[in-house]
């Protein structure tokens, strides 16, 4: 075997990143019974997100479908904002759900649902704190300051489904930061950066949220999210601005998650303004 070139495109290229071992999540996190059906790993696309929702439309996945590529090359975040890092530095994959059983108007806490499961996940496999910010921000603590190392986009996938995409930056390095507010799991000190537990820790946690919120019908009391949820926000007892659509921005505490998952907002004149979009920016620490 011919030595490899730190420049060359291959699987071995960055020895610190090995390649994801598929067989290995699908035995891990594939069984009779639970959620996931198919777990594909490519080596390089566009956005999970926009290849799932394809797969689906076109009847080729399923419920539990997940996809995972070690490079993205036009990754989306809220707002169409891009997401790009080096090949096999992160976890970027998405995921198809199709609940069925739960009314529409409680979709909109499956990125909330998300959230938790990632930042429980991480806890478990990479034992480093995790916080969200609302409504999608995977937050950690980097010499001592905030910064975001993921995030989570949730799409319409026709009438029954949805995609639930995921990215985190996992061993990131300082100098390959793509703004200086980014972050990674490995500047915030995790103990365990490979990905293959991280991502199989993080899918666990996924099904085991998603199943209890399914049994619940949504309800987010009833199954615990909003609870687990607001007992994890970075954005609650903050001072927020949201910057909403059409050019109209809410300034004022962040007291509470309605049942909704919509952000309460008590702004100076006393008014509670309930926030369902938006972009929030933390003005002052909790």
């Amino acid at each position: 075997m011919r030595p490899q070139n730190p420049s060359d495109d291959s699987r071995w290229s960055d020895l610190d990143r090995p390649p994801l071992n598929a067989a290995a999540l699908r035995r891990g996190l594939i069984r009779e019974g639970g959620l996931y059906r198919d777990i594909d790993v490519v080596q390089r696309t566009g956005s999970t997100n926009s290849d799932l929702a394809a797969l689906a439309a076109a009847g080729d996945a399923g419920e539990g479908a997940v996809l995972v590529a070690e490079e993205q090359t036009a990754g989306r975040g809220r707002l169409d904002r891009s997401w790009t890092a080096p090949p096999r530095s992160g976890l970027f994959f998405s995921v198809l759900l199709k609940p069925a059983e739960v009314p529409v108007a409680r979709w909109g806490w499956l990125p909330l649902l998300t959230g938790v499961a990632v930042a429980t996940g991480l806890a478990r496999a990479a034992g480093v704190d995790t916080a969200l910010k609302w409504p999608n921000d995977l937050l950690v603590t980097v010499g001592g300051e905030e910064r975001k190392a993921g995030g989570i986009l949730a799409e319409r996938a026709g009438e029954d489904g949805v995609v639930i995409g995921v990215g985190i930056n996992v061993t990131l390095r300082a100098d390959e930061l793509p703004v200086p507010q980014a972050g990674s799991l490995a500047l915030a000190g995790a103990v365990g950066t490979d990905r293959d537990p991280l991502l199989r820790a993080i899918l666990r946690s996924l099904e085991e949220w998603y199943g209890r919120w399914r049994e619940a019908l949504g309800d987010p009391a009833a199954s615990g999210l909003q609870e687990m949820y607001t007992a994890g926000c970075a954005t609650l007892g903050r001072t927020v601005r949201a910057e909403l659509p059409g050019d109209r921005s809410v300034t004022g505490e962040a007291v509470a998650l309605d049942g909704d998952g919509r952000l309460i907002i008590a702004t100076d004149n006393g008014v509670q303004e309930p926030v369902g979009a938006g972009d929030i920016v933390h003005l002052r620490p909790a």
